[in-house]
């Protein structure tokens, strides 16, 4: 127990300061292709923090055909998207509410509003993947490029987007700290070596969660549920946490928004390729739970009225599912 205590922490450390690296190396990666502080989040950031989930979820269905395996696939990929729109979000209110004075907490109405566009999106698509689930129809397999679609016209979408304002400069680069604007073979190398830090870095943590489980009896599906996705996670948490810090609201909103779209189609189109993708009472549970959160965040942020405060008791919905499932 005190070892698996210590590499929870090691671990947990280790992502921490690794997303540092990423999140300065991604800042200049997006400043160099010339994207919007948006389609940096959502796209560039997303992509790589929500990579360990995506493995995580294929590893799970790939392992083999035995239905327990399947189970924790899918719970898997349902449980992303739920601690995604509860603690994602709440991690940015209450990083908001202890970091920041209160001048610095607004988030502003045109952040509030692609926020918002977000969250109809994720919402329509995450919908017809739960109606999917509870419909047993042989064939399924053909829907599954439906989604990767999907998430392909969000990416075209995210490309368009401009800033209304011309951005500062990144932080400078951590590999090159004296360079103005340093090279991108040294900005890609500080990514891709942070974000193989943070993957090794998660995998570990994930690993230490689950001798947790084990060790306080949770069964697999509970596990897939609640602490993998908690575990897989953990960068984009720690995005979120550096982001804010900073008062660069825009990229650690749109980093969650963005991974919950990814986690919302790929891990998807997967479950409806390897498994007869049909959700039993629990998941039905958690997919509904997901759906209420992304609901009060698109209520908040469609129509401007989102504040840290608020963000941060979007939280509690996941802190109730937790305790009814615990009870259950």
């Amino acid at each position: 127990m005190l070892i698996t205590l210590l590499l929870f922490l090691i671990s947990a450390v280790t992502i921490y300061l690794a997303c540092e690296y990423f999140v300065n190396g991604i800042e200049w990666t997006g400043h160099h292709f010339k994207l919007s502080q948006s389609a940096t989040g959502s796209l560039l950031a997303a992509l790589g923090t929500a990579l360990p989930e995506c493995i995580v979820t294929l590893t799970a269905l790939l392992m083999g055909d035995a239905p327990a395996q399947q189970q924790i696939g899918i719970g898997a990929a349902l449980g992303g998207p739920l601690v995604l729109s509860t603690l994602g979000y709440a991690a940015v209110g209450v990083t908001l509410l202890l970091c920041l004075d209160h001048g610095h907490r607004v988030i502003h109405g045109e952040v509030q509003r692609e926020i918002g566009r977000d969250q109809a999106w994720f919402a329509g698509i995450f919908l017809l993947a739960v109606l999917l689930g509870m419909m047993a129809f042989t064939d399924k397999t053909w829907l599954a490029p439906l989604f990767v679609l999907m998430y392909l016209l969000y990416v075209r979408r995210e490309l368009k987007q401009t800033d209304s304002h011309d951005a500062e400069l990144p932080s400078p680069l951590k590999l090159d700290p004296h360079t103005r604007i340093p090279a991108l073979g040294k900005v890609l190398l500080q990514t891709l070596v942070a974000l193989g830090v943070v993957a090794l870095a998660a995998q570990l943590f994930v690993h230490q969660l689950e001798n947790m489980g084990e060790l306080f009896g949770l069964s697999p599906v509970v596990a897939a549920l609640l602490l993998s996705p908690v575990a897989t996670e953990m960068p984009e948490l720690m995005n979120v946490l550096i982001w804010v810090r900073q008062g660069k609201h825009r990229l650690a909103l749109a980093n969650i928004s963005g991974a919950m779209m990814i986690q919302g189609t790929i891990p998807k189109a997967f479950c409806l390729l390897f498994t007869p993708w049909l959700l039993d009472s629990t998941m039905m549970a958690s997919s509904l739970v997901t759906l209420l959160a992304v609901a009060l965040l698109w209520r908040g942020f469609s129509r401007e009225r989102m504040t840290a405060g608020r963000l941060a008791l979007v939280g509690l919905v996941y802190l109730g599912f937790c305790g009814w499932l615990m009870m259950s």
